[in-house]
């Protein structure tokens, strides 16, 4: 007689998704700014009871997606995560089909270049060249970029539908220099631009002083998710020299299409 099947009460999996929902929400209170938070700092991003800050907290220090220093009474982000991250990371195709474009654009420009997922809302960079620090762009500052004022996100935004342009605006868009776009009409009329001509500009958006080009990266169904960019100083990537070096981004941005599949 063959066992059945124990089904798991329908009450069982909503709880169980709940409070994953929960451990994910104290994971996303972290970030390159907030690399280390108090108990206190949890209950007041999260809303949640001290009480149940705490268990979800411990919990997460268990299987090692939090460390707890317990002189400072502080947490961050566990090795764990590092761990599964490296091997997501490893498993994308972009972050293997990129390498040699991005190799190769570097040697040709002499400027950091830069490959990013679009996630709904930020750029999360999937492979950089090796930069120096007088392009701004350490590991630990870009990793997890906003997409309205960095020229990888802005090329991968301006090809998004409405309603995903539109749930980013409502969520704020924030100000990190003088230049960067914080009213909605500016941004749409912007993307409309970068649409029609083919790659994004940051113009010290995000970091003062820095100038980058972006393009779009699109997968084998033709859908942008990505996008590639360019970045150094803007006393020594001109202003003048955009247009040209744009052409150089999108070659590059669309060989790294065609190696994901896409053949349009």
């Amino acid at each position: 007689m063959k066992d059945k099947k124990t089904k798991i009460p329908r009450r069982n999996i909503e709880e169980g998704m709940k409070s994953l929902g929960k451990l994910v929400r104290v994971l996303e209170c972290f970030s390159t700014d907030d690399r280390a938070l108090s108990l206190s700092d949890i209950c007041a991003r999260t809303g949640y009871p001290r009480s149940t800050a705490h268990r979800l907290m411990a919990s997460l220090r268990e299987v090692g997606f939090l460390d707890q220093d317990r002189e400072r009474d502080a947490y961050r982000l566990g090795l764990k995560l590092f761990e599964l991250g490296s091997v997501a990371l490893s498993n994308l195709d972009i972050h293997r089909e990129a390498y040699p474009f991005v190799e190769a654009l570097e040697r040709m420009t002499g400027n950091t270049v830069t490959v990013a997922i679009f996630d709904g809302f930020r750029a999360v960079v999937v492979r950089r060249s090796g930069g120096t620090s007088e392009t701004g762009a350490k590991p630990d500052q870009i990793e997890n970029a906003p997409a309205h004022c960095t020229s990888v996100g802005k090329a991968t935004l301006a090809f998004q539908p409405g309603d995903v342009v539109e749930r980013l605006i409502a969520r704020g868009l924030e100000r990190f220099t003088e230049t960067t776009i914080t009213d909605g009409d500016v941004l749409r009329a912007e993307l409309a631009e970068i649409r029609e001509r083919g790659y994004s500009v940051d113009e010290g958006e995000h970091r003062p002083g820095l100038r980058c080009i972006g393009a779009p990266i699109r997968n084998q169904h033709g859908r942008v998710f990505a996008g590639l960019s360019i970045s150094g100083p803007s006393w020594q990537l001109h202003k003048e020299s955009v247009p040209e070096l744009s052409k150089v981004v999108i070659y590059h941005a669309d060989r790294i299409s065609r190696a994901l599949g896409y053949t349009a």
